[in-house]
């Protein structure tokens, strides 16, 4: 059973997920100490994250940030606070996915279905792709170049997978919002550019930043030499 861990303040929404989780099969927790909640997902090792804004002690962006200093594990916010900018901050500091209060439940659970399809897709034939010096494993999520390497988060991965996959080619931005975000729920290119941008800022420690261009009303271009 994949675990879900829930980091949400309120009582009855809380227990809205988790009885909804139990019911398609997933093993739910709920984090029991505020002030520690690295501590815990430590412990429990989940497959996903549901993290609330606005929490006890710290919010959802601070813990976010904790989280990803040790962790790449998917994470969706949820909620009731405005869409946007909040998404775009969410998915800046290294958040997955965001659904706004109040939702249905079949939409949480396609969300969460969709996250986890989409981090735990693994190749048949190979776990990494190769472009030049490069190498992206598409497990770990880890792009390795001779003696460096990047740690990116799902979403970055499944961006560089796709350009990695076919160089010299425009991928427009509609396939890579698809592959994505398969529910096709985030639309907002807002938050691609968001995402293309913390993934050129990783991409230039290791010299690869600049091999990504911006076909401007297209998409993005992967130059199989450099500029």
């Amino acid at each position: 059973m994949q675990k879900i861990f829930i980091i949400e303040d309120d009582q009855t929404i809380r227990n809205e997920m988790v009885q909804s989780l139990k019911k398609w099969n997933f093993e739910a927790f709920w984090v029991q100490d505020f002030q520690h909640i690295d501590s815990e997902i430590k412990q429990r090792i989940p497959d996903l994250i549901v993290m609330d804004i606005t929490l006890p002690f710290y919010d959802g962006f601070y813990w976010t940030q904790k989280i990803r200093e040790f962790s790449q594990v998917p994470i969706m916010f949820v909620s009731a606070a405005e869409m946007d900018p909040n998404a775009i901050r969410a998915i800046s500091i290294g958040a997955d996915d965001y659904l706004t209060k109040p939702f249905s439940i079949a939409v949480f659970i396609s969300k969460i279905q969709a996250i986890l399809r989409r981090t735990s897709r693994v190749s048949r034939l190979t776990d990494t792709i190769k472009f030049g010096k490069y190498t992206l494993n598409i497990i770990t999520n880890v792009l390795n170049a001779e003696n460096q390497s990047v740690k990116l988060t799902a979403t970055e991965a499944i961006i560089l997978k796709l350009l990695f996959l076919n160089p010299d080619q425009v991928i427009s931005k509609k396939k890579i919002i698809k592959s994505i975000w398969q529910n096709g729920d985030f639309t907002d290119e807002n938050i691609l550019n968001v995402n293309m941008s913390r993934l050129r800022d990783k991409l230039s420690r290791i010299g690869l930043a600049d091999q990504i261009a911006t076909e401007y009303g297209k998409g993005y271009r992967l130059l199989s030499h450099e500029k």
